[in-house]
């Protein structure tokens, strides 16, 4: 049986902000509320799950894949925003794009401090 990530659940101060956050940077459907839960879906079938929190949240980190034209329209997005993105996870190297296995890629913070990176070639599989 083949297994497949379905979904995952991202905490959040305020889950509708955070959800139409990515859902507009990333150009992507509004999201549509499901339970406790705002979700953007993504075009491979799995969804994003965006639920309230009280407590704190612990930053984790979501990679995106997106096509080369895609890449421009989502970097003009960020800066237009003004904000601040990195070429690399440790924000060592602001106001910078990389450059990993011949595409490009960049990283940038949500309003809950989840770490956001779109990339437009995949990084080689384990194993």
């Amino acid at each position: 049986m083949p297994v497949e990530l379905n979904h995952t659940i991202v905490a959040s101060r305020d889950k509708d902000a955070s959800a139409t956050f990515l859902s507009e940077l990333l150009g992507l459907p509004e999201p549509k509320a499901f339970g406790p839960f705002a979700m953007v879906q993504v075009d491979n079938g799995i969804t994003l799950d965006f639920a309230d929190s009280d407590g704190p949240i612990t930053s984790q980190h979501y990679a995106f894949l997106i096509g080369e034209d895609d890449f421009d329209e989502v970097f003009a997005r960020v800066q237009a925003r003004d904000l601040p993105y990195w070429a690399d996870p440790y924000k060592h190297e602001p106001e910078q794009i990389n450059r990993r296995q011949g595409g490009r890629g960049f990283y940038f913070e949500d309003p809950d401090g989840h770490l956001l990176e779109v990339l437009t070639r995949a990084e080689p599989a384990a194993g």
